[in-house]
């Protein structure tokens, strides 16, 4: 008899008497197993006959979540401004409380240079004002090379206090705020922290860099 024969009638012989499986010289290689999924759902899943040896599994590598946030450039194109064929990137931008104070409260600077008064600034009718030597974006220009391109700004930002009574109040009040510039910006002599906003009170002198002109902000009496 031929080999073939043999395992022909090996192979029936077991097809016909499953209690033979496992019977000495019988070895059986299991083709499924059972397996845990890490949310703790069996799931079958097809393994090679030449099983793993334990320790040796394949990693589950985690899928890299979709990551919409803008890029950097993205995030700067957002914050631009186009002008005679360049583009500038705006160091700052009006906060969420940025409001226009109310026209009874009529806000004004006065700039000064040599104890004369060379422009005045009606403040009340925006509410912010960006201060520095970018003749492009600034709205306020400063000449003096101690300054930086944009250097601070006033803004206006509405807040709301509690009074004795547990009553809201509100109030547009002014603000300085130093874009981290170079040689600081001063109120009344006293530099500034950078980029922290500071209440701007009436007759408060604002100096920026070296630069030896005063910005008296005021609010006329009513």
């Amino acid at each position: 008899m031929s080999d073939h024969e043999d395992v022909g009638k090996e192979v029936t012989a077991l097809t016909q008497n499953p209690s033979m499986i496992g019977e000495k010289g019988t070895e059986t290689v299991p083709l499924v197993e059972a397996t845990t999924s890490p949310d703790d759902t069996h799931v079958p899943l097809l393994l090679s006959p030449f099983k793993q040896e334990r320790g040796s599994e394949t990693p589950t590598i985690e899928k890299q979540k979709p990551n919409f946030a803008p890029s950097g450039k993205l995030a700067a194109a957002s914050n631009t401004v186009q002008t005679a064929g360049q583009t500038i990137v705006l160091k700052y931008h009006e906060p969420a409380e940025a409001r226009k104070p109310p026209a009874r409260d009529a806000w004004r600077m006065y700039i000064f240079k040599n104890d004369e008064i060379v422009d005045t600034v009606q403040l009340f009718e925006q509410s912010c004002w960006l201060f520095g030597r970018e003749m492009a974006v600034v709205d306020i220009p400063i000449e003096h090379p101690s300054c930086s391109k944009q250097h601070a700004v006033i803004q206006f930002r509405y807040s709301e206090k509690r009074n004795e009574f547990g009553d809201k109040i509100g109030k547009v009040k002014p603000y300085v705020l130093d874009l981290e510039s170079s040689n600081g910006t001063f109120i009344n002599e006293q530099r500034i922290p950078d980029a922290k906003y500071v209440e701007v009170k009436d007759k408060d002198v604002i100096k920026f860099g070296d630069s030896r002109r005063e910005y008296v902000v005021q609010l006329p009496k009513t």
